[in-house]
Parts: C-alpha cells; sequence; structure tokens
C-alpha cells in the first residue's frame, strides 16, 4: 500500500508540475500594477475557471491527500534519530603473554 501510495504521489507531483507550466502566466498582470492604472486586473477577480484550473485543483487536492496519506502510513515506519546510550562492553582480561623463548647462547 504504501508502495503504491508513493509512487501516485510521484507521478501527482510530475503531473502538477506539467499543468501548471502550461497554463498562461500572469506576469503582464503584475507587472502592470507597478506604474499603470491596472490594479483591478491584479487584485479584481478571478473571471471564469479555465479547463486547466480545474484540472490543477483537482490534481492540487490528489497531491495534498496523498501526502496526508503517506504521512500517516510513514509514522509507522520512522524510528527515533536520538540514540540510544552506548552500554558500556563488560570488562574482558587481557590476554596472556604468549612465553618468552628462550635465550639462544
Amino acid at each position: 500500500m504504501y508502495t503504491a501510495l508513493v509512487i501516485v504521489h510521484v507521478l501527482v507531483g510530475f503531473a502538477i508540475m506539467g499543468i501548471v507550466l502550461l497554463q498562461a502566466g500572469k506576469g503582464a498582470d503584475i507587472g502592470s500594477a507597478f506604474g499603470g492604472g491596472g490594479t483591478q486586473a491584479v487584485f479584481g477577480s478571478m473571471g471564469t475557471p479555465t479547463l486547466l484550473g480545474k484540472i490543477t485543483t483537482v490534481v492540487a487536492v490528489i497531491f495534498v491527500f496523498t501526502s496526508f496519506g503517506l504521512t500517516l502510513l510513514g509514522g509507522e515506519r520512522s524510528s527515533s534519530v536520538v540514540r540510544e546510550p552506548l552500554k558500556p562492553a563488560a570488562s574482558v582480561p587481557a590476554p596472556a603473554a604468549p612465553p618468552a623463548a628462550p635465550a639462544a647462547k
């Protein structure tokens, strides 16, 4: 379930990026607000929604729901980032030194 939701979330993310890039920009309207007389174009009504606007809304809502679902499902998979203190290792006796070789004369 988690993997399927991740796949849907990634595909919806790419879809929303593509749909937003296909829409017409509003740069000319914003530019006219700083020196032009068209402030109503920026702060006025949006007008009738276009088909791409409606599709963007639907895809954005799906994106929000998949994000919420991944948050809920991901909480079960997470672990704490706080590390537990290491337990002191049991004292291990040092290995005995090998017997010394007899001195050669």
